[in-house]
């Protein structure tokens, strides 16, 4: 099975763009492949749950709930 990585490097200042990884990973993982996101740089700041829980994107779902979604269907997040 194909694995899709995807890296994340926004972190809080950019929180449209922080969410993408995610929302990129709950697409694959919806669609049949694994999926694991990687943070780096800023983007480790969202492990932190009082800041994830603080992060919402335009046009895309809350970073909390993409974040709990997507580890519940088994995808990897590296720091």
């Amino acid at each position: 099975m194909t694995t899709m990585l995807y890296v994340g490097t926004h972190g809080p200042d950019d929180p449209t763009r922080a969410t993408f990884p995610f929302h990129m990973a709950n697409g694959a993982l919806e669609a049949g492949y694994k999926a694991k996101i990687l943070l780096v740089g800023d983007a480790a700041l969202l492990m932190k749950e009082s800041i994830a829980g603080a992060i919402q994107g335009v046009a895309v779902p809350r970073l909390s709930d993409l974040m709990q979604k997507v580890v519940a269907a088994g995808a990897e997040v590296h720091v």
